[in-house]
């Protein structure tokens, strides 16, 4: 009996981030739209002549944590993969 050939082949399933690196970096938006969030929150108060001290210090402590968390998500995201040949 002779084995039934197939031409059917099987794909290895491969995580989406190394399909296209670039996507790595779409959560770079979440940064810009914080940012945003924040200078329409300056400028509110500006026009409006709101006090804010009591927000600016927690903001910047805040904003100071997230550059260093930023920091270490680029050097993840721009990391070549590791099983490059």
């Amino acid at each position: 009996m002779e084995p039934i050939e197939s031409e059917q082949e099987y794909a290895a399933r491969v995580p989406s981030y190394e399909v296209n690196p670039r996507k790595r970096f779409n959560w770079l938006h979440v940064i810009t739209v914080l940012g945003a969030i924040w200078l329409l929150f300056l400028l509110v108060s500006i026009i409006f002549q709101l006090p804010i001290s009591g927000f600016v210090g927690p903001v910047m402590s805040i904003m100071l944590l997230l550059f260093f968390v930023v920091a270490g998500l680029l050097f993840w995201a721009m990391a070549p993969k590791a099983n490059r040949e």
